[in-house]
């Protein structure tokens, strides 16, 4: 027995009974156009729900592989594999950064001496910071450059002299201090500069007052100097070079090298493959692999507990990027060695869930063993690397698989819109065409019951007929 529940068309007025409304039309036409629009309409729903989810997968997947294609820019050429790492054999004398034009190669280096900056201490000592010095003119220089600092009445004081020296416009890098000790307050100038080339000089114009106490040139008796300006000296492969910095950029081609101290003894500088650089871009990228294949696991899953599928279940869009990329991982690779030629070689496997396990041991050792090999295996012709970046341009490429199938996508949806907009239509057309047909019959089957009404009445008032009698 069914248990769906009735249409209703009868009115629930007791009007119906005085000639009112028959039938309840509103609420009919109501019932029977829902009737009529919620399977299609239900349809429409689930048909619309399911593209829109697949519209977002194709978005996840896209999105996806352009992130495991970025991973591939440390790999996939043969420039990528041409990072050198420069290494001292004592750090606490010198290190070495190696870049561009750097090659190959182990030197000895002797260190004799750091390049320095001048200090130079007045020998006068004044009773305090705030003592008066005189005033004029005070000309300085550094090297190649040169200032000049104007001595008034309002900065003539031994601290009032350093701050305009430090304030100064044009000072090349001359930094003034004042230093109290026992014997008095002593003005000190510092500079910023290293190298034998960037000494101090000062000079006054005061006539031989109280600033001519401060002039200093070379081996000058005003000043006591603390700190000589001087050149770093050091060899390389016994080739003798000197410099005014201690950061040195000239001596070795490609190679920047940061004094730190004089050695006892030579410590050697090696230029050598960065291999530890390149292990982390390796490593790196099977971690982007398996990210991926995450993405893959949900957008291509089934779940036998729920009978659940991902969205692209079965999509020959998702299987042949899955299968592209595979035969990539899985291949075997012109290396120049019969050795080092697949990822498996070099500590790169497969594991059960389909994600990727590095065995660092065995990388590490293949980096050292044959670096070239490992480069030609992802940068080289046919390499793992290039063969991936390849296949993924093509994949994400406008016109190809996947924006296919997102236009095709975008224009089912579309259609679906359309489909409910029209079917919309059709509802509110039906709904007033029922509503016309109900409110005649409503109206007529109120005349009949009008009529009914009254006979019904007249009849009761005529009067009895006699009977007949036996």
């Amino acid at each position: 027995m069914s248990n769906t529940s009735p249409v209703s068309i009868a009115s629930g007025s007791s009007a119906g009974a005085a000639g009112g409304s028959v039938i309840d039309v509103a609420s009919l036409v109501s019932q029977l156009v829902a009737a009529t629009q919620a399977p299609q309409e239900a349809l429409i729903q689930h048909q619309t729900q399911a593209v829109t989810s697949e519209i977002s997968a194709v978005g996840q997947l896209k999105s996806s592989l352009s992130t495991f294609q970025s991973s591939l820019g440390s790999l996939d050429s043969a420039t990528a594999f041409a990072s050198l790492g420069a290494t001292s054999s004592d750090n606490t004398a010198f290190t070495a950064v190696a870049g561009s034009g750097a090659t190959l190669g182990s030197y000895s280096v002797s260190v004799s001496q750091l390049a320095q900056a001048q200090q130079l201490v007045s020998s006068t000592a004044y009773s305090s910071s705030s003592a008066t010095a005189g005033t004029g003119t005070l000309q300085l220089s550094l090297g190649s450059g040169n200032f000049s600092v104007t001595i008034g009445s309002s900065n003539n004081t031994l601290s009032g002299i350093a701050a305009a020296i430090n304030s100064a416009s044009g000072n090349p890098g001359i930094q003034a201090s004042v230093v109290t000790g026992t014997s008095g307050a002593h003005l000190v100038l510092t500079s910023s500069m290293t190298g034998a080339s960037n000494t101090i000089t000062v000079s006054e114009t005061d006539g031989g007052n109280g600033l001519s106490a401060l002039t200093y040139a070379s081996g000058g008796a005003n000043y006591t100097q603390q700190s000589a300006a001087q050149d770093a000296s050091f060899a390389i492969a016994g080739v003798s070079y000197t410099s005014p910095s201690n950061t040195v950029t000239g001596a070795l081609s490609g190679v920047t090298l940061s004094l730190l101290a004089p050695t006892s003894s030579p410590a050697t500088l090696s230029v050598a493959d960065n291999t530890s650089t390149i292990e982390g871009n390796i490593k790196a990228f099977v971690s982007a692999y398996n990210t991926l294949q995450s993405s893959f696991s949900s957008l291509g899953s089934y779940d036998a507990t729920t009978n659940t599928a991902g969205p692209l279940l079965g999509n020959p869009v998702l299987s042949g990027a899955q299968s592209q990329i595979s035969a990539a991982l899985h291949s075997v690779v012109k290396t120049g060695s019969s050795t080092y030629n697949t990822l498996a070689s070099i500590g790169i496997t497969s594991k059960s869930d389909g994600t990727l396990s590095v065995n660092a041991a065995t990388l590490s050792a293949a980096l050292s063993s044959n670096f070239t090999a490992v480069s030609n295996l992802f940068s080289g012709a046919g390499g793992v690397a290039t063969s991936l970046n390849t296949a993924l341009t093509n994949e994400l490429a406008s016109g190809g698989p996947i924006d296919s199938l997102s236009q095709t996508l975008v224009k089912q949806n579309n259609a679906l819109t359309q489909q409910s907009q029209k079917l919309s239509q059709q509802m509110s057309s039906l709904q007033a065409s029922l509503t016309q047909q109900y409110s005649s019959l409503n109206a007529l089957l109120s005349q009949l019951q009008s009529t009914s009404s009254y006979l019904t009445q007249a009849f009761a008032t005529l009067p009895n007929a006699p009977s007949s009698s036996g």
